[in-house]
């Protein structure tokens, strides 16, 4: 596979988990005031919040990003100019800021991403009752 290729589907992927995130609370915040009970799965709500506070962590202690490295490195392996989707992705995904800027924006949004597992919790497995088929 071609690395400019490699680097946009990488790209693709790395959108696809910026819009877990964030999409994802936005739809728990909107399925709360709808009574939406798949917003309540654990394994949802805990994926969700695992991703946001994995990225926060990153950034506080200063590693960049897994898959900007990764897609950095083929982007400049590759004499190819940037495809359609990498160029639209990537004006989606990157920002021109300090980096501090996007540590503030991850601790904050991680916190309250914690505090939507507080106000509105996961629902609770309800033990099985082993005489049950």
């Amino acid at each position: 596979m071609e690395s400019s290729l490699l680097a946009d589907v990488i790209l693709v992927v790395h959108f696809a988990f910026v819009l877990f995130v964030v999409g994802g609370f936005a739809l728990i915040l909107l399925g709360a005031a709808l009574g939406w009970p798949w917003i309540r799965n654990p394994a949802f709500r805990y994926a969700h919040v695992g991703a946001i506070v994995f990225v926060a962590l990153e950034a506080l202690v200063g590693v960049a990003c897994p898959l900007t490295v990764w897609e950095d490195a083929l982007r400049s392996a590759s004499s190819d100019a940037p495809s359609f989707v990498g160029r639209w992705v990537s004006r989606l995904l990157y920002y021109d800021f300090p980096e501090w800027v996007f540590t503030v924006a991850y601790v904050a949004f991680a916190l309250a991403v914690i505090a939507s597992l507080i106000w509105i919790p996961p629902r609770r497995r309800r033990p099985r009752n082993p005489l049950s088929f």
